[in-house]
């Protein structure tokens, strides 16, 4: 078989396997893996077959990105992915980190034991009471236009984490900015009542 870095990360795949869950995130009541967990199972992994694992941030069109590079001397795979804007450190890094594990695990098509997609593709008809699951199942279609206020624009940035900000943005089908009053309303209470 050729040495190529597709053999290789077949190679790797069959190795590592899925890989267990050992977080909590009680906001989404769901489990993941630590990115700390995860580098120490996949890092051995790939160096022993000489591949070395890199991820610089970097920017696309002026926005933060995190670019995913999977390389030995010769051959490389890579991919970019396009970060949530936040100028809350605090956020960002946690943005960063969300996104580093899962550009890790989907690169290396890593399986994970009670994937948290699958959590977020489930049909509940238990009590849902965390942030993306309380939004209305249809938006709200006010019959004025009025938009949201700068203050509760404001507030909505400032309370979401960057992963929240794009739930509510993706489930009204529009920029936080172009929200109604009642979606940005119904926005601040959910994330008010997650505290």
């Amino acid at each position: 078989m050729e040495n190529t870095i597709i053999n290789k990360l077949l190679e790797i795949q069959k190795e590592i396997g899925a890989i267990s869950k050992d977080s909590t995130n009680p906001f989404f009541k769901s489990s993941y893996f630590d990115i700390n967990k995860l580098l120490s199972v996949v890092k051995p992994i790939l160096n022993k077959h000489d591949l070395v694992l890199l991820q610089p941030l970097t920017n696309v069109d002026g926005k933060p990105a995190i670019k995913t590079i999977i390389r030995n001397s010769e051959d490389g795979i890579e991919d970019t992915i396009t970060l949530p804007e936040n100028t809350d450190p605090q956020k960002m890094g946690s943005s960063i980190t969300y996104f580093r594990r899962y550009a890790i695990q989907s690169m290396l098509g890593l399986e994970a034991e009670d994937d948290d997609g699958n959590f977020g593709a489930k049909k509940s008809t238990e009590k849902k009471d965390n942030f993306d699951q309380s939004l209305p199942d249809k938006p709200y279609t006010p019959s004025t236009t009025n938009t949201a206020s700068e203050k509760q624009v404001k507030l909505i940035k400032d309370k979401a984490t960057p992963i929240e900000l794009k739930k509510a943005e993706d489930h009204y089908k529009k920029s936080v900015e172009s929200f109604t009053s009642a979606e940005a309303s119904q926005t601040i209470k959910q994330l008010l009542e997650k505290q």
